[in-house]
C-alpha cells in the first residue's frame, strides 16, 4: 500500500511543478489530440527544424497515430493561443517514456517553454506508473546537453555513432548523426529538485586548466582531469560552426567522439554540463542519480 501511496503522491507532485513550470513560461501545456491541432505542430516542427528530402521532422498522419494509440503528444500555447511548442513521446515495451522530439519557436528558447514541455511529459509518464524517460540529443550542442542534464537531471553513458546517417535537415547540414542517449530517471530526487527549479549546476574547478590532457580544434583545452573527473568541452556554437568553419565542426564531432566514447568504455557518466559548455565526467562508482 505505502509503494502505491508513494507513486501516487510523486505523480501528483510532478502535475504541480509542471504546473508552476508553465505558469512560470506564461504558457498553457494540453496533451494535443485535435486532427487540426496536429496539423499545426507538424508546421511548427518545420519551422523549428526545416524540411528534409524526407519531409517535415514527424508528418501530421505519424502524430495522429501517436496520439490515437494514447502516446504523448504535448502543445504549448501562449495566452493568445499561438502554439510555440511541442513535444512528442511513445511508451517502449520496456515500460518507459520514448521522447522522440521537442522544440520551441525560435526566440523565446531562454522563456522556459521547453522546460514546460519537458515537466509535462514527466508528470504524464508518472501518472502512468512510468519511472524513466529517454532519448537522445547532439553531443556538439553544449545549450541542449546542459539543459538535458544539469537542468532536468537526466545523465548519460552511451554514445551511438551516426545514429540516423548522414542529416540533410537545414539545421544539421549534412553532419554525421552521432548522438548521446540520456536516461531521465523521473522519481529520483535529483529530478524532483531540478523539476522545482533548483538547477544541478556544475562548475569547472579552480586549476582543473592546470592538468590539459587534449586541446581542441581552436587550440584552447578541451580534456582536462581535476580530483578522480573528467572535463571535456563542446564547441561554443556548433551550429554557427557548421556554417562558418565545416571542416573545424568535423573536428570537434571527431574529437568529442572519441573522448567521450572512452570515457564511457571506462566507466565514466555524464550527469552535469557547465555554462560554458564543460561536460563533467564522473567515475560510475561515485555517482548518485
Amino acid at each position: 500500500m505505502s509503494l502505491i501511496l508513494d507513486a501516487h503522491s510523486s505523480a501528483e507532485r510532478a502535475h504541480a511543478t509542471a504546473a508552476a513550470a508553465a505558469a512560470s513560461a506564461n504558457v498553457r501545456i494540453v496533451d494535443e489530440h485535435q486532427r487540426e491541432r496536429l496539423q499545426d505542430i507538424e508546421g511548427l516542427l518545420v519551422a523549428i527544424w526545416g524540411m528534409s528530402p524526407h519531409g517535415a521532422p514527424i508528418p501530421f498522419d505519424l502524430l495522429r497515430s501517436i496520439s490515437h494509440a494514447g502516446c504523448n503528444v504535448s502543445a504549448a500555447y501562449t495566452p493568445e493561443g499561438v502554439l510555440c511548442g511541442a513535444a512528442v513521446a511513445i511508451v517502449a515495451p520496456e515500460g518507459l517514456t520514448y521522447s522522440l522530439i521537442a522544440g520551441v519557436l525560435p526566440g523565446i528558447a531562454d522563456k522556459g517553454v521547453g522546460f514546460a514541455l519537458k515537466q509535462h511529459q514527466r508528470a504524464w509518464s508518472l501518472a502512468r506508473g512510468i519511472e524513466t524517460m529517454t532519448w537522445t540529443f547532439d553531443p556538439l550542442v553544449s545549450r541542449n546537453a546542459r539543459f538535458n542534464l544539469s537542468k532536468l537531471g537526466a545523465a548519460t553513458s552511451t554514445y551511438e555513432r551516426n545514429f540516423y546517417g548522414l542529416m540533410e535537415d537545414e539545421i544539421n547540414a549534412n553532419d554525421e548523426s552521432d548522438r548521446l542517449v540520456v536516461i531521465w530517471p523521473l522519481s529520483s530526487e535529483r529530478s524532483l529538485r531540478c523539476s522545482e527549479g533548483l538547477v544541478d549546476e556544475v562548475n569547472l574547478p579552480q586549476g582543473a586548466l592546470l592538468n590539459v590532457i587534449e586541446y581542441g580544434p581552436d587550440a584552447q583545452p578541451a580534456l582536462v582531469r581535476s580530483d578522480g573527473n573528467l572535463w571535456c568541452r563542446a564547441p561554443h556554437d556548433i551550429l554557427a560552426l557548421r556554417e562558418s568553419d565545416p571542416q573545424e565542426a568535423a573536428m570537434w564531432r571527431s574529437q568529442l567522439r572519441e573522448i567521450l566514447e572512452s570515457a564511457f568504455a571506462s566507466g565514466y557518466i555524464a550527469s552535469g554540463v557547465t555554462r560554458t559548455g564543460w561536460y563533467k565526467l564522473t567515475p560510475s562508482s561515485t555517482t548518485s542519480q
